[in-house]
């Protein structure tokens, strides 16, 4: 406050209240206030001047140079700082006033005394994180700051499991399946051009044969996106070779991705005589959502849908997915010609729903099977979901470049019987869990239950269109 006026944020800028005039103007600007009265510092984005304290609207005409400005910060001096900032930031901003029970100012005194020895950024994280740990909450993070890190060399990868020969060259056991429209997504030896099959051999990598090596990938050492030369055979020789350009992945994980929902749709198909679709969704982002989109229209036909929740990262999207999944007919269209009728709303599915969870199911990806679950949507299957839905709405940095997230709000249940999932999860209607070395092996025993209650509901849930009702006879009526 400045004489007769007031000075407040709102809305991501500085506003005045003029208290005679009873008026508000958006200066338009930030505005810092130092110990004088007269002067303040105008900044937006990185534009920043010193100007008289304003009454109205602001204008940065002339911002400061601030092309040759560094900061020079010993972060070992900030490091009880960073731990006070996140102790606080737990205190005023944790989403449940009584901190769980928890006596926030012994938890302060049991983990400050361990600061002053820490020796290491990540000594200090790993401190803070026991702190916020007490509180026994999903979504508390401290994330770490700068710190000395190796330079990391990108391994080439092919997208194919190989196996050493006795010839001493190595042979393609397996290639993965890939999209090659999405540069994530490419399989780089099925590529134009490339057409290597499993069972063929690779003699050498940039003419470098690879009779003299144990690991094809010491070869592939920084070659990750770059052109590569591989000599390759349908038989363990020389004779007959030709050269080829790949270029290697840095991550196969997209890849071993998109061959995973591509094998578990064709065994769903197969089993079920194409009756029965398959979607699964990695998240509830851009990309889970993405998934669902380009999986839930192309299979509005089906009878049957299985919806696959197991390793979902979380998100904010399951509202979205829900209310599709709770479409139900209004009415259908039919065309000329056509011998059956379209259903309405657009995007409905007519048929039952099997849904699949597992222990990796998380944050949205818990609420999205609790909230299939309350409206009945169908049969859910697995393990008992993760269990963290109190969310966090931002994140507060840290100086060393590190960040500070607090849990700031929490789902509590409609009938006041208290907080939801948290700390527990949803449970599934069939309790099942894979076998690892069965799952290793190719056995999905979660996905082949589902695919068995989709053929039970498939006899006894079974949903059609009505048939094209006889057209209305107008001939000598009058209107």
């Amino acid at each position: 406050m400045s004489g007769d006026k007031v000075y407040y944020n709102r809305k991501g800028s500085t506003y005045v209240y003029d208290l005679k005039e009873k008026k508000e103007t958006d200066t338009g600007v930030n505005l810092s206030f130092g110990a004088s009265e007269k002067k303040v510092l105008a900044f937006k984005g990185n534009r920043y001047e010193i100007i008289d304290l304003p009454s109205g609207k602001v204008t940065i005409e002339k911002p400061a140079d601030l092309s040759g400005v560094k900061k020079n910060i010993d972060y070992r001096q900030e490091w009880m700082q960073i731990y006070d900032e996140l102790w606080r930031r737990m205190r005023d901003f944790f989403y449940a006033r009584n901190l769980h029970g928890v006596d926030w100012n012994r938890v302060y005194d049991k983990y400050k005394v361990l600061v002053p020895h820490v020796n290491h950024r990540t000594d200090l994280t790993y401190v803070i994180g026991e702190m916020i740990g007490e509180l026994s909450t999903g979504h508390s993070y401290s994330i770490n700051g700068e710190h000395p890190e190796p330079e990391r060399i990108s391994t080439g990868l092919l997208g194919a499991r190989f196996s050493k020969d006795a010839s001493g060259y190595f042979k393609v056991d397996r290639i993965i399946e890939g999209a090659n429209w999405n540069a994530a997504t490419r399989s780089p030896l099925t590529m134009p051009g490339v057409n290597v099959k499993e069972g063929d051999y690779i003699l050498s990598v940039n003419g470098r044969s690879l009779k003299d090596t144990d690991n094809l990938f010491g070869y592939l050492l920084d070659t990750a996106g770059k052109p590569v030369e591989l000599e390759v055979n349908a038989a363990p020789t020389t004779k007959g070779a030709r050269k080829v350009l790949v270029t290697p992945l840095a991550d196969e994980s997209q890849l071993y991705y998109y061959n995973w929902v591509q094998n578990n749709t064709r065994k769903v198909s197969e089993a079920t005589n194409g009756q029965v679709g398959y979607i699964h969704i990695p998240d509830m982002g851009v990309a889970g959502l993405n998934e669902f989109v380009k999986h839930y229209y192309p299979q509005l036909q089906k009878k049957v849908l299985i919806i696959d929740d197991r390793g979902n990262g979380g998100g904010n999207v399951s509202p979205m997915i829900i209310e599709r999944l709770l479409r139900t007919p209004v009415y259908y269209t039919m065309h000329t010609n056509q011998q059956e009728g379209a259903v309405n709303p657009v995007g409905t599915f007519l048929g039952p729903k099997v849904l699949l969870i597992n222990e990796y199911s998380a944050s949205d990806g818990d609420l999205f099977p609790f909230r299939f679950k309350h409206y009945n949507l169908g049969t859910v299957i697995g393990k008992r979901t993760w269990g963290g839905v109190v969310g966090y709405s931002g994140t507060i940095p840290t100086v060393d470049g590190g960040t500070i997230v607090t849990p700031s709000y929490a789902p509590y249940d409609t009938e006041e019987k208290g907080f939801i999932i948290e700390g527990h999860g949803v449970e599934p209607d069939i309790d099942l869990a894979n076998d690892p070395y069965k799952e290793y092996m190719g056995t999905d025993e979660q996905l082949d239950k589902a695919i068995e209650v989709a053929l039970e509901k498939l006899k006894t849930e079974k949903k059609e269109a009505p048939a094209i009702p006889p057209f209305p006879v107008k001939a000598g009526k009058n209107y």
